[in-house]
């Protein structure tokens, strides 16, 4: 049941009725004020003023301000004489009848006002309307004298070509300046010697003769090549995905960005939808592998870790990195299935890969320490195997 405002005031002049309703502290939020000629109510949950005014008003002049202490009403006279009181006061049935007279004239107001409103923007809908079809036509004006004035240059240019008399058969032609131009029958002199430089392309792979592994590198070329071919997925959850989604190197983004926010299932589902589109792609085993080693699926991590090295042959520099980050990633997964022998495998050959990485040294000493029996192994590696390729 609402609360009746108390405490409100209200003050005249020979022309202006000024009411004031505070809100006793209540922030100011939404204000219901329904004003007509003879009815006045403002609603503010759960406080209700209702007022069935002495003398008719101007419902357009007049006007409400509120503000986050009171509600100040200004209400115009429609005769200019002072007011005995504000209120009328009628019985039970009359001020039933005020009331739904009132509430009906207010919307029928505001059906007035709501067509007023959708008829101004039907006017200014029309009149941008008829403004952009003059700019239209005035610009389709402009080409057409544009094409028409150049069309009569052309035809006074072709016009001057047909009157300009012939040149006699044995003159020979004259450039700008005046010099004789060289008959088209005679062959042009021979070009001079000259010698033109030529650069090579660098080696993808800069090593010494004595120590190069063309095939290898070459190998690995064509096989970074493959990887980079997107195969066409009849999935049809690729198929939900929108056209630039479709990129393998947009999911692996997106899969980095969810990995960096430890959001590892979204890293995960990303990888994979990536895998379904490029299933030779090293990288996005290896960072599925991650994402698998953070939740505990650790089976999971060392499939993926396998995969990408089998997928990173032959070993080369340029896969050097890549190699060890997967050798570190299934080596921690087999670490933390108390797999300790295997785990020693893969970190001593991450070493070989990266020999100056000293937490990789530490933790294959922590892993021999937990074999023996004088360390335990519980947070392994140090090298942060998750740091994707």
């Amino acid at each position: 049941m609402p609360l009746n405002f108390s405490n409100w005031s209200w003050t005249q002049s020979e022309s202006t009725v000024y009411v004031t309703l505070p809100l006793r502290g209540a922030a100011a939020g939404k204000v219901d004020i329904v004003l007509t000629q003879d009815y006045l109510k403002v609603h503010h949950p759960p406080y209700l003023f209702e007022a069935f005014l002495l003398q008719p008003i101007d419902d357009v002049g007049s006007s409400a301000r509120v503000t986050d202490s009171a509600v100040f009403l200004r209400l115009l006279k429609r005769t200019p004489e002072p007011w005995e009181g504000l209120l009328t006061h009628a019985g039970e049935e009359a001020t039933k009848r005020l009331r739904e007279k009132a509430l009906l004239s207010y919307q029928e107001k505001l059906r007035s006002e709501s067509r007023l409103r959708a008829e101004s923007s039907r006017a200014d809908s029309k009149y941008a309307l008829k403004t952009m079809m003059k700019l239209e036509e005035k610009q389709q004006a402009r080409i057409k004298e544009l094409k028409e004035t150049e069309q009569e240059r052309v035809s006074a240019e072709l016009r001057a070509w047909q009157q300009k008399p012939e040149e006699p058969a044995g003159k020979r032609p004259e450039d700008r300046r005046g010099r004789k131009l060289q008959s088209c029958l005679e062959p042009p002199a021979p070009r001079a010697p000259g010698r033109i430089g030529v650069t090579f392309t660098p080696r993808v792979f800069p090593t010494a003769l004595r120590e190069s592994r063309v095939a290898q590198e070459e190998e690995w070329l064509r096989r970074q090549a493959e990887a980079r071919q997107v195969e066409a997925a009849d999935d049809a959850e690729l198929k939900e995905l929108e056209e630039p989604q479709r990129n393998p190197a947009w999911l692996k983004d997106k899969g980095e960005k969810c990995f960096l926010r430890e959001d590892y299932l979204g890293a995960l589902n990303a990888y994979g939808l990536a895998l379904r589109l490029n299933p030779k792609s090293p990288a996005l085993y290896s960072n599925r592998a991650a994402c698998h080693l953070k939740l505990k699926n650790l089976h999971k991590s060392i499939e993926d870790s396998s995969q990408a090295l089998h997928l990173l042959a032959p070993p080369v520099d340029a896969n050097a990195a890549a190699r060890a980050r997967a050798h570190a990633r299934r080596g921690a997964a087999f670490c933390q299935l108390q797999l300790y022998a295997e785990g020693l495998q893969d970190y001593q050959a991450a070493v070989a890969i990266t020999p100056s990485n000293q937490a990789l040294q530490a933790d294959v000493q922590k892993i021999r320490d937990t074999i023996q029996g004088s360390a335990d192994i519980t947070n392994t590696p140090k090298l942060d195997p998750q740091k994707l390729l």
